[in-house]
């Protein structure tokens, strides 16, 4: 008898591990399914729009930052002292295109100027095709974006969204 149960039990047991690597074969790979995706965390965004701030304050601009997560979505916002009202909106919709399109918002502006088929870009809502919205990447991961909205033009915005991420880049490895 104890035979009988050895063989059934070691039957068993070789069809469930068949059954179970048939159904592995079957099963879609675990990144088809399931993404890991690196993103801004708030104490990162903080982090930049404060050196953001900091570094147009240095050169005399109130603006203001926004700053992003990889999916546009704000996750932090600073307005430095007599920034003008309407910086809030042009930091948001700068930081909104450039993690939308992966790309710094002076070079898509460079580039609409240039070429007339990517003109139409202006027309994709809550894109803002004037300088100073750069991308935030891991290696070559955009996990977000900074905008910046008030210096006395977007070059410059874009110098202190530049001075902003190489303060932090220990942070962005």
């Amino acid at each position: 008898m104890n035979k009988s149960l050895s063989a059934l039990a070691f039957a068993s047991i070789a069809v469930l591990a068949a059954s179970a690597a048939h159904a592995q074969a079957q099963a879609p790979a675990a990144n088809a399914v399931v993404r890991t995706e690196r993103n801004m965390s708030l104490d990162l965004a903080n982090r930049i729009a404060t050196a953001a701030v900091a570094a147009c304050s240095e050169k005399g601009y109130a603006v203001t930052t926004t700053v992003v997560d990889r999916a546009g979505t704000v996750r932090a916002v600073q307005r430095a002292d007599n920034a003008g009202p309407h910086t809030l909106e042009a930091s948001r919709a700068k930081a909104f295109t450039s993690a939308s399109a992966k790309n710094t918002t002076l070079a898509m502006m460079e580039n609409t100027q240039k070429n007339p088929a990517a003109a139409t870009l202006v027309y994709i809502p809550g894109f803002l095709l004037v300088g100073g919205g750069v991308p935030v990447k891991v290696g070559n991961e955009v996990i977000g974006a900074v905008g910046i909205g008030g210096a006395p033009g977007g070059h410059l915005d874009e110098q202190c969204a530049l001075a902003a991420l190489d303060k932090v880049a220990d942070l962005l490895k």
